[in-house]
């Protein structure tokens, strides 16, 4: 008998555990405490979809306090898209406070899309200061200036959807940066008024398509880098120079080309005399074995040769000295 009611206890408890674990009873009581009023079918509803009824019910409350008109039915849609009930319900309440106009779809739409809605309010409210990389730009007189701009921008709650992001404004900010600084005469103009590079590019309207409206662009520092100009005149010079020389090399090569050319020529040209003057010895045997010359012609002719190479000897020798005349 007292086993039997053991064991009837034990299943009562076990039963009582697993209702109040599927049937969030304390939530029921919760909500109904504050006025919120979600049926236990609901609750048990929610169980069965798997999803959490506390992230549901107590984001509902919470919006409730707040006077703001939200549903179960729209909070367990958005959560079982994938968004986040809780920072959802409280962007709604941040922009109510601060009499930013924001609907539950849009908020719910902007948190599909990925963005921190709740940031997103907080930034409207409170604007973000981005603070851009070192930006390297050459003045028309070939100065270069490193300038570092800060960016004060405020979140966009209609463009924030398909609007671009930070990385976006910071790459435009540096074109304008660029732009601004290479329209310059001399870098001198830039460093005496800074503030003119923050009207040219906030006058751009750079916060087009973008997540941001941008408030103002504040130069914090700008530094004198490289003389560019002078570094690609003085490489102009260099690369002219080495054109040059590549040039005069290459004439060099040729006259030397031509000259032993020539040698050759030359060479080529003693050795046919060479053996021109080889063919001499032969033509005069052969003309006296065939008595078409006589051994006197043959001696009047070496005597002539002999008067021809005194006189060239003497002619190479050049005048006589008045000192060698008086001292023979």
């Amino acid at each position: 008998m007292i086993i039997g009611s053991l064991f009837t206890l034990v299943l009562v408890i076990i039963g009582i555990s697993v209702f109040l674990t599927f049937v969030p009873l304390g939530l029921w009581i919760s909500s109904l405490a504050a006025g919120v009023y979600v049926g236990i079918v609901t609750l048990i509803g929610m169980r069965l979809r798997r999803v959490p009824p506390a992230q549901i019910v107590l984001p509902l409350i919470k919006a409730n306090k707040a006077g703001i008109d939200l549903n179960v039915d729209q909070l367990e849609a958005h959560f079982l898209a994938g968004g986040n009930v809780d920072r959802v319900v409280d962007a709604l309440i941040a922009a109510q406070r601060a009499q930013i106009p924001l609907t539950f779809e849009r908020a719910a739409a902007i948190d599909l899309a990925g963005r921190n809605v709740l940031e997103a309010v907080q930034m409207s409210v409170n604007p973000k200061v981005i603070e851009t990389p070192i930006v390297a730009a050459v003045a028309k007189n070939g100065i270069e200036l490193k300038v570092k701009a800060r960016v004060t921008v405020r979140a966009n709650i209609d463009r924030l959807v398909g609007g671009a992001g930070e990385a976006t404004i910071i790459a435009r900010v540096g074109e304008g940066i660029v732009t601004t600084v290479g329209s310059s005469e001399s870098h001198k103009t830039v460093l005496e008024n800074p503030d003119h590079i923050s009207r040219t590019v906030l006058a751009k309207g750079l916060d087009a398509g973008t997540a941001f409206e941008i408030l103002s662009i504040d130069i914090a520092d700008v530094d004198v880098g490289k003389n560019i100009g002078a570094e690609l005149l003085t490489d102009q010079a260099e690369a002219e120079k080495r054109i040059a020389q590549a040039k005069a090399e290459e004439r060099r090569a040729m006259a030397v080309a031509k000259e032993q050319e020539m040698r050759a020529s030359v060479q080529e040209m003693r050795a046919k005399v060479v053996e021109a003057e080889a063919e001499v010895p032969k033509a005069l045997a052969d003309a006296l074995r065939q008595g078409r010359m006589g051994v006197m012609d043959y001696y009047n002719m070496q005597n002539v040769m002999a008067d021809t190479q005194m006189r060239e000897t003497i002619a190479k020798a050049g005048p006589a000295k008045p000192e060698d005349t008086q001292t023979k």
